[in-house]
């Protein structure tokens, strides 16, 4: 989510994110744009991550397996779903408080886009962090033809309006 904050007259600036009091239990959010995975892509996670699973990164291995083809690296398919998330979940998070129930549903393939969604599950105030509260949503991966790849639920520390690092 981005909105604009007046810091001047006829001046504004760029403002991305929610606070704590913006989220609804039940809302979902639509991550937009897409992100199209490409094989470059694929290899080059692989082998920064030292992944050199041969599934990743040797066509020839892939080709013999039943999915016939490279697979994209889970953890490259959890990045880029994750990040499409940080507008409308957690750019004005003080931190990440974790990852439970990961679910990889479906392979991803090079070429595939993907798109994700994310449900607010639960938002309540931090009882040690009176200025910040913590947000619980389900995210859920798609690739171009709607087949959920994977989903995951995620727990963030949400600064509340007014205590956001971009505040002060």
């Amino acid at each position: 989510m981005q909105s604009a904050v007046e810091v001047g007259p006829q001046r504004y600036r760029a403002s991305y994110g929610r606070y704590l009091e913006d989220f609804k239990v039940g809302d979902v959010y639509e991550h937009r744009p897409g992100r199209t995975i490409t094989d470059n892509d694929n290899i080059q996670f692989s082998l920064l991550t030292m992944n050199a699973h041969p599934m990743h990164c040797d066509a020839n291995f892939a080709s013999k397996s039943e999915f016939g083809r490279l697979l994209v690296n889970s953890g490259l398919s959890l990045a880029v779903v994750l990040g499409m998330t940080v507008n409308d979940v957690s750019a004005k998070a003080v931190a990440n408080l974790g990852w439970k129930e990961i679910k990889l549903t479906a392979p991803v393939f090079g070429g595939d886009t993907l798109y994700a969604e994310s449900e607010v599950l639960e938002v309540r105030p931090s009882k040690s962090r009176p200025a910040q509260g913590i947000v619980t949503t389900r995210t859920k991966g798609f690739n171009q033809d709607g087949v959920m790849v994977m989903e995951f639920i995620r727990m963030s520390l949400i600064a509340r309006r007014g205590h956001g690092v971009d505040d002060f």
